[in-house]
Parts: structure tokens; sequence; C-alpha cells
């Protein structure tokens, strides 16, 4: 950084004002600043022509004034020096300035050909400030240098060598103005700065905008990892799951592959309890490791098919009504009192305690005696699907289970 100049004398002095759209110039900074407007191309000409080459560089309040007064401007400015002037056409150039201390804006002088203001001491008293070596002061600076290096460090838009350049600085006021400069701060953000006269004040403000950048710049730093890592998974499954498919086409069991594939949607369409779902995805896990000519994967695989095709997300309500129940009985069946008592007493103790889950009734007798007709009455008394399953030579239940223990043979 070059050096800086000798502050000018703290009195008024008259000075002429570039006004900036949404720009602010911090002291010890150098900007470059696109010029189009006729009074601020008239004033750059103007002040290329002096010694020294000094002007005001103060804020528009409202960016889409054209022609602002000094009440038009944020009170606090900058006494800037116009290092270089580069024309781009007869009506645009680029002025490079270097800030060198806040100054107040105070009455206007004149207008034309461009305003000019007096330039005033920032504070009455620039003993108000206090002095560089108050402990707290330092105490801040030093926490604005290791967030700026963390800033550096985490965020790819800032060189390194900015990190170096605000080690270079020593006096804290200047700190919190370079520190600034690097920071992504709205307009109205680096007014407040700029405006915050006490040194200490100003740091407090840096470092939190400088904290939270640094939070920021730490969170999207893990949520670009998560999401790397999650799209690295993802294609290294891919990956995995084409070269599977091309072994299993060499080794002729590519359809019996996609037959696997589809249990996936059987078992996320079959709207399985939690607990189901997460037996059924075990087994089919266990299913794609067993060879084709296993007995078990036969069995496993008639398991699946049950989980699959049960109704686990249709329901019916009961309709536990014991006259109408009574009523469907007899109309369906004549005698069989002990019978149909007994089917009574069950609908009964369903409707005391509808929470408890009943026994099974079963029916036994020989052929013809009405067993399954009297299944289909209860069916029809509590408003359920009757499905009537035959079980003929079945002689184990693991039969109807599907259990992978079951003895083979």
């Amino acid at each position: 950084m070059p050096p800086t100049p000798e502050k000018a004398p703290l009195s008024p002095v008259e000075l002429p004002v570039l006004a900036l759209r949404n720009l602010v110039l911090f002291p010890g900074v150098v900007l470059p600043i696109d010029v189009g407007r006729p009074t601020s191309l008239r004033l750059i000409e103007e002040i290329a022509r002096r010694t020294p080459a000094q002007l005001l560089v103060a804020t528009q309040r409202d960016a889409q004034n054209e022609d602002p007064a000094a009440a038009d401007l944020h009170p606090i400015a900058v006494r800037a020096e116009l290092l270089k002037v580069v024309r781009l056409s007869d009506s645009r150039v680029t002025a490079v300035l270097r800030g060198l201390e806040r100054r107040r804006l105070g009455a206007e002088v004149s207008r034309e050909p461009f305003l000019v203001v007096e330039a005033l001491p920032a504070l009455p008293d620039d003993e108000q400030v206090g002095p560089d070596e108050d402990p707290e002061r330092l105490a801040l600076a030093q926490s604005v240098r290791e967030a700026a290096r963390a800033l550096v460090e985490l965020s790819p838009d800032l060189p390194d060598e900015a990190a170096a350049l605000l080690d270079g600085v020593r006096e804290p006021d200047r700190l919190a103005d370079m520190a600034a400069t690097h920071l992504e701060l709205t307009a109205d953000e680096r007014v407040e700065l700029l405006c915050a006269i006490d040194v200490t004040a100003r740091l407090r403000l840096v470092l939190a905008q400088l904290s939270r950048r640094v939070e920021v710049l730490k969170v999207k730093e893990t949520i670009d990892t998560q999401v790397r890592e999650q799209f690295s998974r993802q294609q290294r499954e891919a990956v995995l799951r084409q070269k599977m498919k091309a072994i299993q086409e060499e080794l002729g069991e590519g359809e019996e592959g996609e037959e696997l594939s589809e249990y996936d949607d059987r078992i996320a369409k079959a709207g399985m309890p939690d607990d189901v779902k997460q037996v059924a995805r075990k087994q089919l896990s266990r299913l794609r490791g067993m060879q084709s000519a296993s007995a078990e994967y036969t069995v496993t695989r008639t398991y699946l098919d049950w989980l699959c095709d049960l109704p686990w997300s249709k329901a019916t309500e009961d309709r536990l009504d014991l006259v109408e129940a009574r009523a469907i009985l007899d109309a369906d069946h004549y005698d069989l009192e002990k019978v149909k008592r007994r089917i009574i007493e069950y609908l009964a103790v369903r409707k005391l305690a509808p929470h408890k889950k009943g026994p099974i009734l079963c029916l036994q007798g020989p052929p013809g005696v009405g067993k399954t007709s009297l299944g289909k009455s209860i069916a029809r008394a509590l408003g359920r699907e009757f499905v009537r399953i035959s079980l003929g030579g079945v002689r184990d239940e693991a039969e109807i289970r599907g259990h992978r223990r079951t003895y083979i043979g």
C-alpha cells in the first residue's frame, strides 16, 4: 500500500464535491471511479489542473438524483486525492482516487460549475476519538485481523495478498476502513461504517460483519462438501449398477435382475409400516446376494411376494351392531344356536374393547355343515370383504409364512 499523505490541518476548507451513486470511498483506500455526469466531468478536469489535486467524495442519499445538492448527500464525506485520470471517451473518464480522511459536509459555497462546500473536521475535537493505544481498541483490531484472515482463507474471491495487506496496517482506524473495503456490503452498510467516527464503534461494526460473513462461508463450505459427497456416492452407485448389469447379462441373469429391481417399487407402493418395510428391504438385499438355484431363494422370494401383496394400506371400519348381526345370522342359518351365540359373544367383546386384538374364530366340522357360509355371514354383519383361501393339503404353517429358516425337504 502506498504511503498515506499527511493529514491536512483539521480546519474548515472549501473543496469541490464528487457525488457517487451507491459507492463509498474509505480513507486509505484507492478506488477507480467511472465518471460520466457533465458536472462531475468538469470537476475532474478542474481538479486535475490543481496542486494538490484534492476534492471531497460523498455518497448520494438517492441514487436517481442527477443534480444533488449538499443536503442530498450523506453528512460524512472523504477528503481524497486524484491520482490519475483515464479518458475512455469524450463523455466518460475513469478517475483513480485515494481517500485521505473523513470530513463533515458544511455549508454550500457554490453550485456552478460544480458543487463546492465547506469541509469541516469530522469531530469538533479530534481527541474524542480516543487514543490508538486503548486496550479495547487494540483487542478489537486484533480480532478484526484474525477474522479477516479467516475470511480470506474461506473466500475464493479474495486474493491471499489481502490478508498480508491487512496485517501491514497498524493503525486501528485504517484497519477498520481497509477491512470494510474487502467486505461484500450494501451501500447503506458502507455508509454506516463511514459515518462511524468513533474508531472503537467502527471496529465493532466491521468485526460483526466479518464474523457473519465467515459463518456464512463455513456453512456454505459444509453444504458444498455434503453435496459433493452425496453426488460422488450416487455416481459411484450408478457405475457399480452399470457394471453389475453387464455382469448379469454375461451370466444370463439380466431379466432376473430386472425382476428383483421391481421389488423396490412394489415395496414402496405397498404402504407397509416402517418396521415391515425395513424387514422387506433386508430380505430383498439378501435375495440379491443369493444364487437363483438355491432352495432358500424361492422361499425368500415367496415371502417377499406375500409382504408386497398384503393390503397394508386398505382397511374397513367394523360395523358392530349386535342386533343386526343376530338378524343376519338367523336369516342365513337355521338353528346352530350355540355357534351363533358364540359369534355374538365375540362381536360383543370387540364392541366393548375395540383397541384389543380379538381371538381368531376357528370353525371345525365335516364338509357341508356351514362353516364357509357362517364366515360369509360374519363378514356381512361386520361390513367386511370376504376372502376365501383354500389351504387343503397344507400341513406346516411355514409353507404359508414362507419362513427362510424352514428345513428344506
